[in-house]
């Protein structure tokens, strides 16, 4: 068992890691940032090392700095949570490289689905079904009008080294196209370094639907189910839920198996996501995440697991605790993002938390750094809680949510909770009724100067 662990993030994911680490008795480190120094990461983790100015190039993303902190303070391993180094395969052959181990995938299934096309190959040739598109990267407009053509539009065009959805357009009709192509390409280069882009067809109702993998790095391999993540604004979730309102036992088990038997057949190790478009009773592959997502909860919630836990037995060269016959759903458990912004225009709003109470009671739990008086900096992700609920039914989750979010007191800066409080009277999301493209709509007719 590692003795000690530091981990390479900060806010409720570094929080997260460190009470689970704390449970499987093993101390922790973290390390953190000058704007960071009174965060609640530092004061929970049994040491703490400085890495350097607010900047995240210059301290979470300091590759030196975080190996640093390992010597001076002797720990053993790394988990990167999620974002900043989580899926950063050079990270991750250094930490390797100094002796240390990574809490994660190898370096080279990092890599081959950091790659959008080669995860794409990848996935297509393991059985798992893709959309229709290109083979690769289309290399000019002529290539493009001419897949395009052969697959029909509407189309999307997409980096391949893209992520958080820039480098992404639509193209509804061949008049469209040449914008778009160019548009993605530009945005690609300058936000990626990488101009490539690789074009879909483009779904118009589908759901955004991600199943759970997790492998021993033996060749054993289970799914932890569904969740749907189809609430999304700007290609970033704003709502998870597990099991999928939407999705049969029949369909679940299928799709189960399909990524689950891709995992084993490439050995892959810890917690991944694989993600789909779902439409009319199919499913089809966009993304492999090879790491911890965020809205991880709420599969622990209906499943009874930790995660992060596995992660660190598997890293440890541990089995797993669990087979796929143990994994049965229990309940239904729903996530929220509570944000540091301001409605309507959703831009953020970093300031001093001047009350701050986090509701209770049966089937809620909420992950968030946050406490009186805590300043929230203005240099990093606005997200700053997540409140994740878990009942017998969905209906009875959906009325848990409602009760939590009149508990939750968040003061001093503005939040993005009365946009939930507003989703909940909506006929649609008590239903589940809702595509991909349901909450843009709804915030365009919702939320207007």
């Amino acid at each position: 068992m590692f003795e000690k662990i530091l981990i390479a993030n900060r806010g409720e994911i570094a929080l997260r890691v460190i009470r689970a680490a704390r449970e499987m008795g093993i101390k922790t480190v973290a390390v953190h940032s000058t704007a960071d120094a009174d965060a609640m990461h530092v004061r929970m983790a049994d040491e703490s090392v400085c890495i350097g100015p607010p900047s995240s190039s210059e301290s979470y993303l300091s590759i030196p700095s975080i190996i640093a902190a390992c010597e001076v303070t002797g720990a053993q391993a790394i988990h990167p949570g999620y974002g900043f180094l989580s899926e950063n395969a050079n990270f991750v052959q250094i930490v390797e490289d100094h002796g240390l181990t990574f809490i994660g995938p190898s370096a080279e299934h990092i890599r081959i689905m950091g790659d959008k096309i080669t995860a794409k190959d990848t996935m297509k040739a393991l059985g798992v079904p893709c959309v229709p598109g290109s083979e690769g990267g289309v290399a000019n407009l002529k290539e493009a009008q001419a897949l395009c053509a052969e697959i029909g539009f509407p189309v999307i065009v997409k980096a391949t080294a893209g992520g958080g959805g820039r480098g992404m357009k639509v193209a509804q009709s061949a008049a469209e196209l040449e914008k778009a192509f160019l548009t993605a390409r530009s945005e690609a280069k300058a936000a990626f370094g990488n101009d490539e882009v690789y074009i879909e067809k483009y779904l118009t109702t589908p759901r955004h639907i991600e199943i759970q993998v997790f492998g021993d790095g033996k060749g054993g391999a289970v799914h932890l189910g569904e969740r749907d993540c189809s609430l999304q604004r700007r290609h970033q979730k704003v709502l998870e839920e597990a099991p999928g309102p939407c999705i049969t036992a029949e369909e679940r088990a299928r799709i189960g198996k399909i990524c689950a038997d891709a995992c084993a057949n490439i050995q892959y190790r810890g917690a991944g996501t694989i993600e789909f478009l779902y439409e009319k009773g199919e499913f089809f592959f966009i993304e492999m995440n090879t790491r911890l997502q965020v809205e991880h909860p709420v599969t622990e919630a209906i499943f009874g697991v930790d995660l992060v836990q596995e992660q660190i037995r598997v890293a440890e060269g541990m089995p797993m605790s669990f087979t796929q016959d143990d994994l049965i759903i229990n309940g239904h458990a729903i996530e929220v993002r509570i944000n540091a912004e301001k409605l309507p225009d959703f831009a953020p709003r970093p300031g001093r938390i001047t009350q701050f109470h986090a509701p209770g009671g049966l089937g809620v739990r909420m992950d968030s750094a946050l406490y009186d008086g805590y300043k929230i900096p203005p240099y990093y992700d606005s997200l700053i809680a997540k409140l994740i609920v878990h009942g017998k039914d969905r209906h009875s989750a959906l009325r848990r949510l409602a009760r939590a979010l009149g508990e939750l007191i968040v003061d001093g800066v503005d939040t993005t909770v009365p946009l939930f409080h507003a989703l909940l009277q909506e006929d649609d999301i008590q239903s589940g009724n809702y595509n991909i493209h349901w909450l843009e709509h709804w915030l365009e007719t919702n939320l207007r100067d």
